[in-house]
Parts: structure tokens; sequence; C-alpha cells
């Protein structure tokens, strides 16, 4: 018989009764009935219940034991009596009597328990990350997660995609976040960058000559943490492809992420085709381009039925600008005023001066507006607005007003926080579309330019000739896509430019002139000069998949070792000062900083 152990601790069934085997594990907790000791002996596979009577050679040592110790025992398994049969269970027809316990390794103290899996300060359990791992439901994510990528993998290799491995040390990329830098011992001075995505590495593939490339790439960006994204280092299932357009890349990525979410969403429904959204579309009807379309409400421009109105703040606002627009957010089942007023307070807590709004309920037989805004506007304005929205006694709607840039993401906002409050989604589902049609340009408010609106390295919609012909380069759309499921974004991607000319032109109107691209970009630039095919591919971030599949709240509790919401990992002390040494051989030293 093996050292340790004949069977794991979730193998044993009643065909075993009468056998001896030998189990390892931690004890997962113990119990004593009356001089009767039960352990349950816990190891990655699952749980089996081992009894220890007083006479025993084993009880002595039993008596002994605390939790999170590690032990093997001996014994014989034996049938459990039928009121005494755990079907919650695997090995709940049977226990081990045991003859023999060897204690492994003792467990100091615990300073973060295990068994029960109780609310405990964050920090305690990222700190004591390898207890906290061994609670049942992190532990069950984190394989979750191992059988995730293992299925993206054999479902890329099974469409004929190669997995390559790119660099991490690399050069600094626009991708929008800061760099972590990594200073050269061997060229003082200089530094690498943690690659933010494999951006420029997947495109240089493309113009290599292979032809479908893709990997579980490891990103790095020093960028605040958030509850949708880690501090520091995630992972994205990344690809690229050659000779290809935009619905290439959705009709190949779609079946693939789709059937991922079939394999792991245990019977949840799972949306069969994506819908297309245009970004403009996505904002006008859901205030977000990563619109959860579980939830029913869609917004819709109702200014006509403002301008001239007795409400006179939207109404003068309409007649002072031809810009201003009033947005409807319609809500069913909400026509109470105690709803209304809840989301007017809610408005106030975002900063806004509030959320106006108009309810209807049935008087006489009539389905009538009330609220201020229905008083304000009559009764015509206010049914035309109710027939538009196809509302109904019960119902409700709130308005915003001003310029749609300025006020979307508030709707949205409003919109998402109407529908979790109503109940009007449904939680049991994963509801996904393509948000396509991107603006290639944003306008940076705080330093008066144009930037880019998404990854610089897309083609613009219509090529050269529409560059060229554009007179405002705001009205540029991209070849750029996004994969997003229920309010998550969970890919990204686009038809790359692979033009030279075109290279320098969409980098100089955001103000990076040749020199600067040749600089920052030169082996992308060179390999545009030597024949490039079309190509295009997308990310899918593998850490807000598993998210999403193991009904997570963050994406701490599905990733193995994460640093904490301050971006430190504390279970290994890190980012930590490095000593005189080490700064003196990369010619380096630590300025004091100072606190204001």
């Amino acid at each position: 018989m093996h050292a340790y152990r004949s069977h794991t601790c979730a193998d044993l069934r009643g065909t075993d009764v009468g056998n001896n085997v030998r189990l390892s594990g931690w004890v997962h907790r113990v119990r004593d009935h009356g001089g009767l000791l039960f352990i349950d002996l816990r190891d990655h596979y699952g749980l089996s219940q081992i009894v220890v009577d007083p006479d025993s050679p084993a009880f002595k040592t039993a008596e002994t034991v605390r939790g999170e110790w590690v032990i093997t025992i001996e014994g014989e398994v034996k049938a459990r009596t039928e009121e005494t049969v755990n079907k919650n269970l695997d090995t709940g027809e049977v226990e081990i009597f045991a003859t023999n316990i060897v204690v492994q390794s003792a467990a100091a103290e615990l300073p973060l328990p295990v068994f029960g899996e109780p609310e405990y300060p964050e920090d305690v359990r990222l700190k004591y990350r390898f207890l906290d791992l061994r609670r049942e439901t992190l532990h069950s994510n984190i394989m979750l997660r191992s059988k995730i990528i293992s299925s993206m993998r054999r479902r890329m290799n099974e469409i004929d995609f190669n997995e390559f491995a790119t660099p991490i040390l690399t050069a600094s990329s626009p991708e929008g976040a800061r760099d972590f830098l990594v200073p050269s011992r061997i060229h003082p001075g200089n530094f690498f960058a943690l690659p933010q995505a494999p951006q420029q590495y997947k495109q240089l593939i493309m113009a290599s000559g292979f032809d479908k490339y893709f990997q579980i790439a490891p990103c790095f960006r020093d960028e605040d943490p958030r509850a949708d994204r880690l501090p520091g280092e995630f992972y994205q299932l990344d690809m690229e492809m050659s000779f290809v357009e935009q619905e290439d890349i959705l009709n190949t990525m779609e079946p693939v992420m789709r059937a991922v979410f079939e394999e792991f969403a245990e019977g949840r429904p799972v949306t069969q085709k994506f819908p297309r959204i245009p970004y403009d579309e996505a904002i006008r009807k859901y205030g977000s381009d990563k619109p959860d379309l579980r939830n029913p409400i869609e917004m819709e421009a109702v200014t006509d039925h403002f301008a001239g109105s007795g409400f006179k703040i939207f109404a003068g606002m309409i007649e002072k600008d031809p810009k201003v627009e009033v947005w409807g957010i319609p809500a069913k089942t909400g026509g109470s005023r105690a709803f209304c007023d809840r989301m007017n307070s809610w408005a106030q807590q975002q900063g806004q001066p509030g959320l106006g709004y108009i309810f209807w309920r049935e008087e006489d037989g009539a389905t009538v507006g009330a609220g201020p805004l229905a008083k304000n506007i009559g009764p015509e304005r206010t049914e035309a607005i109710r027939t538009q929205l196809g509302l109904e006694a019960g119902d409700s709607c709130f308005f915003v007003a001003g310029l749609p840039s300025k006020f979307a993401a508030f709707a949205g906002a409003a919109r998402d926080r109407a529908g979790s409050e109503l109940k009007l989604i449904d939680e049991n589902k994963f509801e996904f579309c393509w948000i396509v049609d991107f603006p290639f340009y944003e306008w940076d408010e705080d330093n008066k330019k144009i930037d880019f609106g998404h990854n610089p390295f897309s083609m613009p919609q219509g090529g050269m000739e529409a560059f060229d012909e554009a007179e405002d380069p705001l009205t540029l759309k991209a070849y750029q896509y996004d994969m997003v499921c229920n309010g998550f974004e969970l890919a990204s991607g686009g038809i790359r430019n692979h033009i030279p000319e075109m290279m320098l032109k969409v980098f100089g109107k955001v103000g990076l002139g040749p020199e600067v691209v040749e600089e920052r970009f030169g082996g992308l630039y060179r390999a545009f000069q030597y024949g490039v095919p079309p190509h295009g591919g997308m990310a899918a971030g593998v850490d807000r998949v598993v998210m999403l599949l193991a009904d997570a709240k963050n994406l701490r509790e599905v990733t193995m070792f994460p640093m904490n919401q301050q971006a430190a990992d504390l279970l290994m002390a890190a980012p930590a000062p490095a000593d005189n040494t080490q700064l003196g051989e990369l010619g380096l030293r630590v300025l004091p900083q100072h606190k204001d």
C-alpha cells in the first residue's frame, strides 16, 4: 500500500465496504459524540468521515488532532446506518473506522477559519491566502478557472489556431494605462516594460506569415483596482488572424465563447446569436457601450414632448440649444411615488440635481399621469409619452435632459438602477452582444485635443479614402468591436491598420509625429514596409469570464494569488524596497517622497 493513501478522500463508496484503506488529508473538523470521535478528513478531491472509537489504538492520537492538521489514517471501510447516510456527500454511504493515525504536520492556531467559510476581512484572507484557498468555494472557483482555460485552449486548437508565447520583457505600448517598468542592469538608465497586451507582437506574428495565433496571455497594467479589473496582472485569451474582415473574427470567436459558457453555465441559457449593436445605438438605448441586455429597459428620446411645454427647465434648455435632448427611461412596474422618490434621492447622491419622473395610475377607468412633470406638461403630452414608450398604469418614466454626451453615462446608470430595484433583470442567464462601429477618435477634454477612442492600431472604416475626406476626425468610425455579456466587456478587438502611410496619419492626428511612431512602434512600422496581410483579432478577459461563470462578486474570488485593493501583495509583502546593492547594480536611487 502507498505510504500516504490508497484512495483519495472522494473515492470510497458502498462497494468498498470491508476493505482496509489508507487516506491522507487535512482535518476539516473534529466532533466528539460521547467519547466516539468523528473526523472529517478533506483533501483536494473531497471529504470522508473517519470514526475513532475508544478501543482503537488510534484513539489517543485522534484526541490530539485539531483543524487543518495533516494526517494519514488507516482503517476499515464500513457502511453507515440508513439514518446516518449523508446524501450530500459523495462518500456519504460509508465511513472509515480508524486503526492507525499518523500526524504528518500539525497546524498552529488558525488566523483564518477554513471550516464553514464565515465572512472574514479581505486583507486577512489575502495575507493567509494559502488557508483561504483551502475553503471550498474559492478552491472550487480556482478549479473552475483551470477547466475554463483548458476548454478555451481545446476549442482554439480545434479550429486550427496555434499557440505561441510572446515576450514578457518588452517596450512601452499605448494601451491606455500606465506601464510597469523594469530597469535594465546591462543597459543602465534604460527600462523594459511589462506588456499591457501582446498587441504589437501578435501583429508581427501575422507579418511573419503565421496565419492563426492564440495564447492565454498575461498582461500587466499599473492602474487602480476595481471589481471587474485586477491591479497589476490579468490574463486574456488573445488571438489574431490573417486575411480577414470584421465578420470573420466575430463569426470565429462567437461560437468559441458561446460554447465555453454553455459548457460551464450549468443549464443557464446562453445567447445563441449575438446581436450586433452599433456604438451610437448602444449609448442612446442603454447609456453604455457595455449594456446589460438582461435589463429590458430601453431609453428613447422624448424631446419633442417637452419642447415648448409648461416644464420650463427642459423647455428652456431645448429652446436655447438645438443639440439638447430629453431622454425617457421607462420603468415597467415602477409606478409608485415611493419608488420614484427613491430614484430621485439616488440621483442626488450621484451629484445630480434630481431625476424628473411621471408615473401612471388608473383613475375612473382611465390611465392618467401623476407627479410634478405631468402637471407641468399637461395630460396630452403626458399621454403622448406613455403611448410612445408603451407604458401602462402601474409604470413610470424618468427623464434626463442636456447634451447626450454629458448625461448618457448617468442615464445608463439610472437605467441599471431602475432595472435592479424593480427586479426586471433575469439573473439566471448569460446575455451576449457585440458592440460595433466605435468612434475612431474621441475628444480629450482634460488636454483639449483629440485622442484615440479605442485601440490605436485599428483600421478606420473606409480606409485611407475615408480618413482623408473626413472634415471632422471625430466622425470617423473604426473597425473595432467589443463582446459584452451581462454588462461586462468580455472581449475587445479590431481589424488592424496594416498600411504604413495610414499608421503615420492616424497617429499624427493625436500629435504623434513620424519620429515618435518610428521610435515607439519601430518593429511594427518596419514590418509594414515589407508586405503585411490584412489582419485582425481580439482578446477576451479570462478573469472576467471565470467571474461570471462562478457567480463571483469580484475578480479576487477567481484568482489564486491576487493583490488587494491598494495594489499590494500581502502574502509576499510586495512591493517592497530594494536594497542599496540592488539599486547600485541598476544605477538607480530612490528619491524621498514628500507627502502633501
